[in-house]
Formats: structure tokens, C-alpha cells, sequence
């Protein structure tokens, strides 16, 4: 009895090649990439607080001795770093969130997928945040000491650990030399302080 069957239905179906194996390592990059940038940034932001609300205490206690001075002009320059942060970071994040989404509109002939786009509110908290955190190592260490001098040291003794500690998480999220990223991290901070505190008390006493 014939075979109803084609020849060709009795040759071997060719055999799908497999999927490419995914690159663990490089995904695991883009990852770490993504977030130590994020985390670097943070650790700027809160670097700008620490120094900046440092700085402006030091100026005011150059002049003013008072404990309040310096805790009110601490506290102004926090709430007034904390919003300019945000507000600079949510306007630059938004310029380049419209770019991109532009850009695939054109790439994709109308689509507007927004998936992986920057997000500009977190963004802006973000940053907030941490110039929030950095500002309050001098207030805290500032609050509770009434004595003028002793007061000064502990503050510029709490922001030199603080410094520290933002250069070598800076240097390894950077991966750059620890060592050299540290000290320029603490001259930075050491010099923004002298600076303010050596020409606030300068014009101070010359009455102006």
C-alpha cells in the first residue's frame, strides 16, 4: 500500500536556533551604573548643604555670638538651599525628559512611550533631601552647645568627619583614589568656611 505522504513532508523540520544567551554582566552594569549615579549625586547634593549651611553659620557666629543667630541663619539657609536644589534639579530633569521624549517620537514615528524617561519630581525630592541631610550635621551640632567657642570647634570638628565621609563616598562611587578625593573634598569645605567666616568678620568690624 502507497504512503499518502510528500517526500517533502518526510524531510526533518529545520531546528530553531536558540535565543542568545542575555549578558548578565553587562545588565548588571547598566544597573550599578544607573544607580551609583543617582547615589553620587546625592552625596553632592548633600556635600553642598553640608558646606553651605556650614559656611553661613560660620560668617554669621563671626560677628554674632548668640547660639539663635546661628541656629536661625543655619536653618534659613536649609530651607532655602533645600528649594533652590529642588527647583534647579526639576527644571534640568524636565529639559531633558522633553528632549528624549522628543527625540523617540522621532525615532518611532509618533509613539510616546514613556517608559525609562528621567522623572523630574523624584528627581527634585531627591535632591531636596539630601542637601537637607548634609545641612543638618552643623545645626545638630550646633544646637545643644550655649559656650561660643566651644560651640565653633564642635561645629567645624562634626562637619570635617562629615566631609570626610561624603569625600570617600564620592572617590568609590566615582571609583577615583580615595585619598585624593578626600583631601580635596576637606580643603574644599576647610576654605569655604575660612573664607566666609575671615571676610564676614572683616567687614563686620569695620561697621559696615
Amino acid at each position: 500500500m502507497a504512503s499518502n505522504q510528500s517526500p517533502a513532508a518526510k524531510l526533518p523540520l529545520p531546528a530553531t536556533p536558540p535565543p542568545p544567551p542575555l549578558d548578565v554582566e553587562k545588565l548588571q552594569e547598566f544597573d550599578y551604573s544607573k544607580r551609583s549615579q543617582w547615589l553620587r549625586a546625592a552625596v553632592l547634593g548633600a556635600n553642598d548643604g553640608l558646606v553651605s549651611t556650614a559656611s553661613l553659620m560660620m560668617g554669621v557666629g563671626a560677628v554674632k555670638q548668640d547660639v539663635k543667630a546661628m541656629i536661625l541663619t543655619g536653618f534659613a539657609g536649609l530651607v532655602a538651599g533645600a528649594c533652590s536644589m529642588a527647583i534647579g534639579e526639576f527644571v534640568s530633569v524636565h529639559s531633558q525628559r522633553d528632549i528624549e521624549l522628543a527625540q523617540r517620537k522621532r525615532d518611532s514615528a509618533g509613539g510616546e512611550k514613556e517608559e525609562g524617561l528621567p522623572k523630574p519630581m523624584q528627581a527634585a525630592s531627591a535632591s531636596a533631601m539630601a542637601f537637607s541631610a548634609g545641612a543638618m550635621v552643623p545645626l545638630l551640632a550646633a544646637s545643644f552647645i550655649s559656650e561660643y567657642r566651644v560651640r565653633v570647634g564642635v561645629v567645624v570638628a562634626a562637619v570635617t568627619v562629615a566631609l570626610a565621609v561624603f569625600g570617600w563616598l564620592g572617590a568609590v562611587l566615582g571609583r577615583a583614589p580615595v585619598a585624593r578625593s578626600a583631601a580635596r573634598v576637606l580643603i574644599g569645605g576647610w576654605l569655604a568656611m575660612a573664607v566666609t567666616f575671615g571676610l564676614t568678620k572683616l567687614i563686620g568690624s569695620n561697621g559696615l
